[in-house]
């Protein structure tokens, strides 16, 4: 397959290079404004350059393209500081993709990387397959208004396409990332670096968390499957593990060696509300197709811990 890969340098997109690469079968053209990060990914085709260049988009297909894998954005607090960027990174980055993808000689799979930010400040007790978004951030809303263009083309048969809802991606570069959830990154740097941590939420507050390990397993999992298994919306949930913030921080405190009060806690009622009120979910279609969690706590960290 020739599978093309925006956001190719990010934190989950450096691994699914890697992953897509080490198959031996697929010739990857990674896309990212900055240069391949290590060795590992330079046997992928790199375009380097803004992918809001016409220019470019134009340059990834020129030959025909079996999958799109779009994880490209502006995250939740930048998108929410420059409303105008998001649009352009968020809404027209992405229907510029697609136009191209679609207009090729081929029905390529999209695949592209959605947030459960779409579910907005989660009001119902538990989220199921039926619940529908009801975003409260710009970026949760520019994603469901991508899911619903996705599954538009995909009705249309012009393209095959899933949007997969993600959950909490620990854990992320400690490092300005535009994400009011980087504390669920954080936490686990400042535990290796014997530090004191103030976490934004109480110790109850519950997330739903996936490690970068288990997110490219399903995105490659995601490739396999078939247009007519997929649900009507042609977006799935992914089942990430739902962790209270007191347990998160024994599991880390346990893994890398420090006492459990390394954490005080400073919570934000109005981050809390979006980022440490995540509710139960019975995410069936999710199982069904096949895709996965970490499986536990431990396991979680213990992937966590492995990307720092």
């Amino acid at each position: 397959m020739r599978i093309i890969v925006t956001g190719a340098n990010g934190f989950v997109g450096r691994a699914l290079v890697e992953a897509l690469l080490e198959t031996g079968d697929h010739d990857v053209v990674a896309v990212d404004k900055t240069s391949p990060s290590s060795p590992a990914l330079e046997a992928a085709s790199w375009v380097c350059g803004d992918i809001g260049e016409p220019k470019v988009i134009r340059s990834l297909f020129q030959q025909p393209c079996d999958a799109l894998i779009h994880l490209a954005t502006l995250p939740g607090g930048a998108a929410e500081q420059n409303r105008q960027l998001a649009r352009q990174v968020n809404l027209d980055v992405t229907l510029d993709l697609l136009e191209a993808a679609r207009s090729g000689s081929t029905v390529p799979r999209i695949v592209f990387a959605s947030s459960i930010a779409v579910y907005g400040e989660f009001a119902d007790d538990v989220i199921d397959d039926d619940t529908l978004p009801a975003p409260h951030t710009v970026y949760g809303a520019q994603k469901a208004m991508a899911e619903i263009w996705i599954a538009t083309l995909t009705r249309r048969g012009e393209i095959s396409g899933l949007s997969l809802r993600l959950p909490g991606v620990v854990a992320r570069p400690q490092a300005p990332s535009g994400m009011k959830s980087a504390f669920m990154s954080n936490v686990f740097h400042a535990a290796s670096n014997a530090e004191i941590f103030d976490a934004p939420v109480s110790p109850d507050a519950t997330m739903w968390l996936m490690s970068r390990q288990c997110v490219v397993k399903n995105i490659l999992h995601a490739l396999t499957l078939n247009t007519e298994d997929l649900p009507n919306s042609f977006a799935v949930t992914l089942p990430g593990l739902r962790v209270a913030m007191q347990d998160l921080a024994q599991a880390i405190a346990q893994y890398a060696g420090c006492e459990q009060d390394f954490i005080r806690y400073i919570p934000d009622a109005d981050l809390e509300a979006v980022f440490g009120r995540q509710p139960d979910h019975q995410l069936c279609s999710a199982a069904l197709l096949g895709f996965s969690d970490d499986g536990d706590l431990h396991h979680l960290v213990d992937s966590a811990f492995a990307t720092l």
